[in-house]
């Protein structure tokens, strides 16, 4: 099973648009935004697609923007981190900002972490996990994301 991962649009629809292009050449079959979204324009960007998300440092979910969400089907994720089994791995989702965030990388328990917020690409190794940030779509040197094959383990970094 491939994924997609993005973090930090910050409400580029542009750069979202070309991450979108890339997962779906690359054939991710799910995709994971870790925080910073930056508003309706991007959710609108996901509506029919199979993605979860995390609330960013940046990230305002108000009562219309959650309700927005429940009327297209993009699910608002409850708690961070986001707890994931996709491809029989286990997975968190972090922003980045989080008191628990350093925890986690630190004595992970999962096979994978992803994360933003730095604004920098990321892959590391800590024990049995794989510590992963996509890069950033916005406040960058340069725009990336990440494709995951879960089977084989294999992490691809794309320029937009």
């Amino acid at each position: 099973m491939k994924i997609g991962v993005m973090s930090d649009s910050h409400g580029s629809v542009e750069r979202v648009k070309l991450a979108l292009e890339i997962f779906d050449r690359n054939e991710a079959s799910a995709l994971i935004h870790c925080g910073d979204v930056g508003g309706i324009p991007v959710f609108d960007e996901w509506v029919g697609r199979d993605i979860r998300f995390v609330w960013g440092n940046t990230d305002v979910p108000d009562q219309a923007t959650l309700a927005y969400l429940a009327t297209v089907g993009l699910n608002a994720p409850k708690s961070i981190p986001l707890r994931l089994e996709l491809g029989s791995k286990s997975i968190q989702v972090f922003h980045g900002h989080e008191p628990s965030f350093r925890t986690a990388v630190n004595n992970p328990t999962v096979d994978y972490i992803f994360h933003g917020h730095t604004h920098i690409a990321r892959d590391e190794r800590v024990g049995r996990c794989r510590i992963v940030n996509p890069g950033a779509l916005q406040r960058a040197r340069e725009y990336t994301v990440a494709t995951v094959d879960l089977a084989r383990d294999e992490v691809t970094f794309h320029r937009l």
